[in-house]
């Protein structure tokens, strides 16, 4: 009886496991959804690259989007969970571009055709594959919702490089080869880092930059410092937490720097090599949002000096000297509250997210709020465009030439600014509130189009789909 119990599970398992095998295998081909349809309510042209309910997600605005041959958009999605895939802007055809999973964040090299993530190196092939084919998300997360439910403290991770020329080359004649063709084990990192979750390449794509654990952040930190706690309802954003690298060519690991908070959404200066942004994550309104800091550890400071009153979040680096960021103007003035609920059904002021007392006052349009724009260099920030009501400006990002400026609003709406003119004109809507995650708008590094993820085409309300808007040619005609 014991040894018939234990053959059905053995076999149970050998099945699960040659499934896995064989229907996640890198280079696997999709057919194509691609649709092309306007805007229901501002008539511009959206391409959906996605169509389909598979639990689709971009990658976070902090980071690239498109390969560096401009052809292909890399993606998350649950099509084959736990791994990358790749949908082609032209034809929409998609392609696997990973096998044994990631965690964290995709890094796409701008200047060549790779792919970098991280990896928790698996024990033996049993444990990787039935942690792979755990699901990695329920649909579309940010990257620090997926870091956190996919991170192993306290354990070696490895960073992996995956040629994609190779992969897109050999998928398409339909001659794939062993998955270690593809993928190279950049270097592993030693358990007692902590390491995971955010992960950034650097603008020379030599060095690769992530977080580290608790533990050896504290190792670096002057023993007079003083640790932040928790700060806001969420109860996250204490620290020591930092930031180490490791070199992608020879896996060399170098500490960077230690912080007594939480750091959060890693990113780099893709044009000025060695230069970091990042931030004290704390979910919501943070005592000090924005930093930077030199890949030697030296120059750390807050990129944007905030005051109490001011809600700072979303940055993204968009030019060689400028970071995009969110001034919200989101809650009420108080003693003009209205009363709502937030996403647990809790009595909160004002019925957008974020308005828990506990966030302090902050966030209110008694004072400039808007689409900010913190020059690295001069320090000088200006406010490009804001919306006249609701939420205000959420998720930002620019075009690389300083034409234009981008961002969604709690209403899932895009705007579109002209950051010569400060014309602002809302791109597209009708992208359902009720879906899983928010746009995320990104350009492309050519500045005529912007990548965002949207519900409009989903049965179930929530599941996202990958989308291209089109900025209009008559503002890409402007001198």
């Amino acid at each position: 009886m014991k040894f018939s119990r234990f053959y059905s599970i053995a076999t149970a398992c050998c099945i699960l496991l040659f499934t896995i095998s064989s229907s996640a295998q890198i280079g696997k081909r999709f057919p194509s959804e691609r649709k092309v349809i306007k805007d229901p309510v501002t008539g511009a042209r959206l391409t959906f690259l996605t169509s389909s309910q598979g639990g689709d997600a971009k990658i976070y605005p902090t980071h690239n989007q498109w390969t560096a041959d401009g052809e292909w958009l890399i993606f998350r999605s649950s099509r084959v969970r736990g791994e990358a895939m790749a949908v082609n802007e032209k034809t929409g055809v998609m392609v696997q571009v990973s096998e044994g999973g990631y965690t964290g964040m995709l890094n796409i090299a701008r200047n060549s055709m790779k792919l970098y993530f991280m990896r928790t190196p698996p024990r033996d092939t049993t444990i990787r594959r039935m942690r792979e084919a755990a699901p990695l998300q329920d649909s579309a997360r940010n990257e620090n919702d997926t870091m956190r439910r996919r991170s192993f403290p306290g354990v070696p991770v490895q960073i992996i490089e995956v040629d994609l020329a190779k992969v897109f080359a050999d998928s398409k004649s339909g001659k794939m080869q062993d998955a270690s063709v593809y993928q190279r084990v950049c270097g592993t990192t030693p358990a007692s880092m902590g390491a995971g979750g955010d992960m950034a390449l650097d603008g020379d794509e030599e060095w690769a930059y992530f977080r580290i654990g608790t533990q050896e952040a504290a190792r670096h930190l002057p023993a007079d410092v003083k640790l932040e706690s928790n700060f806001g309802p969420r109860n996250m954003g204490a620290g020591p937490s930092g930031i180490a690298a490791m070199n992608i060519k020879t896996g060399a690991i170098k500490h960077v720097v230690s912080v007594p908070f939480q750091v959060g959404h890693i990113q780099t200066n893709p044009w000025e090599p060695g230069e970091i942004v990042f931030c004290w994550e704390t979910g919501g309104k943070s005592p000090q949002r924005t930093w930077t800091v030199k890949s030697d550890g030296t120059g750390l400071r807050p990129l944007y000096p905030e005051a109490e009153y001011e809600w700072v979040t979303h940055e993204a680096v968009i030019t060689k000297d400028e970071v995009a960021m969110a001034i919200m103007g989101h809650r009420k003035i108080p003693g003009t509250e209205n009363t709502g609920v937030n996403a647990a059904g809790t009595p909160v002021s004002g019925a957008n997210p974020g308005q828990e007392a506990a966030w302090g006052p902050s966030g209110t349009r008694e004072k400039p709020t808007g689409l900010a724009i913190v020059n690295l260099r001069t320090r000088e920030m200006t406010i490009a465009a804001q919306t006249p009501s609701g939420s205000g400006l959420w998720h930002v990002h620019g075009s690389h030439d300083g034409r234009f400026a981008v961002g969604d609003d709690f209403s899932r709406r895009i705007y579109l600014i002209d950051r010569k003119t400060r014309e602002m004109i809302m791109l597209t809507a009708g992208h359902k509130v009720t879906a899983s995650d928010h746009p995320h708008p990104t350009f492309s590094p050519d500045g005529t189009k912007i990548q965002i993820q949207s519900a409009m085409l989903s049965a179930d309300n929530k599941s996202m789909n990958i989308c291209i808007v089109h900025v209009p040619k008559k503002w890409l005609k402007r001198k």
